[in-house]
């Protein structure tokens, strides 16, 4: 944990915002000097008699963003910011790896969508394509594979569709043997395209 006004190099917070606001908290943070990042993901929903497809949120109600101590106050007076994710006067930064994970999915623009937060399974890591390196929980689905990455702090989950052929376990390095079945401290989540506020898509 860090104390709110003690670290001085930037670290990826979550900022806990008004629902429907995501987006626009995410502008006004980018035209704060301030780097933000808004993961969203592709639904498709009825809309009286044909489907449309809306980009939402695969986070609903939170914004991440990149911030050092004494940027802290620009954070919260940004409307629509209601909170920073932390523990009372105690900042919690994002897990790097976490993100980093997050971000890399996006990136890659894999199809993605919201589950409910794992707990257990198998920990294995991507050897190979657009998420290679990244660790997470495997799930055997009817029609394939998805990796489970989850943001501890928020107790959410993402999952990503991957190829089997390309997932590999995590090895003990000091063991030398494949895992047995773990608690998740990591991630949960499914991913589609995602929005880095202020970039080109």
């Amino acid at each position: 944990m860090l104390n709110e006004c003690a670290h001085s190099s930037p670290r990826w917070f979550a900022l806990y915002v008004r629902v429907r606001h995501e987006r626009a908290v995410g502008v006004q943070l980018e035209g704060r000097g301030l780097e933000a990042f808004l993961p969203c993901y592709l639904s498709r929903r009825k809309w009286a008699d044909r489907y449309v497809s809306l980009e939402l949120p695969l986070f609903p109600g939170y914004v991440f963003c990149r911030f050092s101590g004494d940027q802290r106050a620009s954070v919260l007076d940004t409307t629509g910011v209601i909170r920073i994710v932390g523990f009372g006067r105690q900042l919690m930064p994002v897990d790097d790896e976490e993100m980093h994970a997050i971000q890399k999915a996006i990136a890659a623009g894999l199809a993605c969508e919201p589950v409910p937060y794992v707990e257990v399974g198998h920990a294995v890591r991507i050897q190979s394509g657009p998420l290679a390196g990244v660790d997470g929980i495997l799930q055997t689905i009817k029609d394939g594979h998805r990796l489970v990455l989850s943001i501890t702090i928020l107790n959410r989950s993402v999952s990503v569709e991957v190829d089997a052929a390309a997932v590999g376990p995590v090895i003990n390095p000091d063991l030398d043997a494949p895992p047995r079945p773990v608690h998740a401290t990591r991630w949960a989540a499914t991913v589609s395209p995602g929005i880095q506020i202020g970039s080109s898509k």
